[in-house]
C-alpha cells in the first residue's frame, strides 16, 4: 500500500506540472480560438533556460523566476510580430506555422546545448526526503505540489477576481464585444499568449530537476498538454486542473502496475472520457 500511496502522491505532483503546462494552452484557445502546436517548445525553453541560468551561477530560486519570465517575453514578441498576422487565416495555417516554430526552436536548442540531455540538481534545501511514519516522499516533489497549488490559486484569482480575468472571460465569449468597449484586443491577446507561454515555461523549469533536460522533451509535453486539455475540456481552467491530476495519477500508477503501458493508458483514459463526456469533464457543449 505504501508503494501505491507513493505513486498516487507522485502522480499528483506530476499532474500539477501537467496542469501548469496545459492551462496556458487551454486559456489561449479559449480566448484566441488558436491551437498552438508550439506550446511544448515553451516548456522546452523553460527547462533549458533554467539549466543555462544554473550553469551561469544563478541559484535555483532566481532561475525559477527568470526562466519563465524570459519564455513569456519571447512568446509576447512572437505573438506581437508574427502570430497576430495569421489569426484570420484558416486553421491549417496556424498548425503549419506553429509546428514549424516548434521544430525551429527544437533545432536551436540542439545547436546551442547539444543533442544529449543534462541533469539539474534541486537546491540543497529541497534535497533528501520527508518521513511521515512509514511513508517517505522526496522533498523536491513535495515542494512542487505545494508550489503549483499556490500557482493554481493565483491563476484562478487572476482569471476570476481581477479586471484582466473578466476581460479574458468576456473575450472568450465575444472578442467583438470587448473591442466595442474600447479595449485594445490585440494587447490583451499578446498578454494572454505570453501568460500561457510563461506557465508552460514555469512547468519546464520545475520539471527539470525531476527529469533533467533534453531537446525532445517539448514533443512529449505537447502531446500530454493536448490530452489534458481534451480530458478537462477546451478553455476550462478547472478542466485543465482535473485533467492534469488525472493524467498524472494514471501515468504514475501504471508505471508500477504495467510500466510498458504507462503512456498508453493516458490515451485510453482520454478515450474513455471522450466516450462518456465528449466535451471533456468541464467543457461546455457547443
Amino acid at each position: 500500500m505504501n508503494i501505491y500511496l507513493l505513486q498516487v502522491a507522485n502522480g499528483v505532483g506530476i499532474g500539477m506540472l501537467y496542469f501548469l503546462l496545459a492551462v496556458g494552452l487551454s486559456i489561449v484557445f479559449g480566448l484566441l480560438r488558436f491551437v498552438n502546436f508550439s506550446h511544448g517548445a515553451f516548456f522546452l525553453l523553460g527547462a533549458y533556460f533554467s539549466f543555462q541560468l544554473g550553469e551561469m551561477g544563478l541559484n535555483f530560486w532566481w532561475s525559477l523566476l527568470v526562466a519563465p519570465l524570459a519564455v513569456g517575453a519571447f512568446a509576447w514578441l512572437i505573438e506581437k510580430f508574427v502570430l497576430r498576422h495569421i489569426y484570420a487565416l484558416p486553421h491549417h495555417f496556424h498548425i503549419l506555422f506553429t509546428v514549424g516554430l516548434a521544430l525551429v526552436l527544437q533545432e536551436a536548442v540542439i545547436s546551442y546545448w547539444g543533442p544529449l540531455g543534462n541533469n539539474i540538481s534541486p537546491p540543497d534545501s529541497l534535497q533528501g526526503v520527508v518521513m511521515m511514519g512509514n511513508f517517505v516522499f522526496p522533498k523536491y516533489r513535495l515542494f512542487v505540489i505545494a508550489f503549483t497549488a499556490v500557482m493554481a490559486l493565483l491563476l484562478w484569482w487572476v482569471l476570476e477576481g481581477t479586471r484582466l480575468g473578466a476581460i479574458v472571460r468576456a473575450g472568450s465569449e465575444s472578442t467583438e464585444m470587448v473591442s466595442l468597449l474600447g479595449l485594445n484586443i490585440n494587447r490583451i491577446f499578446s498578454l494572454v499568449f505570453a501568460l500561457g507561454a510563461l506557465t508552460a515555461g514555469l512547468a519546464g523549469a520545475l520539471a527539470a530537476p525531476i527529469r533533467g533536460v533534453e531537446p525532445f522533451m517539448g514533443i512529449e509535453a505537447l502531446g500530454i498538454a493536448f490530452v489534458v486539455v481534451v480530458i478537462g475540456g477546451l478553455g476550462s481552467f478547472f478542466g485543465a486542473l482535473a485533467g492534469g491530476i488525472l493524467v498524472g495519477i494514471v501515468q504514475s500508477l501504471m508505471s508500477t502496475i504495467w510500466s510498458e503501458g504507462a503512456h498508453l493508458m493516458i490515451y485510453i483514459a482520454m478515450a474513455a472520457v471522450m466516450l462518456l463526456r465528449p466535451n471533456g469533464l468541464f467543457g461546455r457543449a457547443s
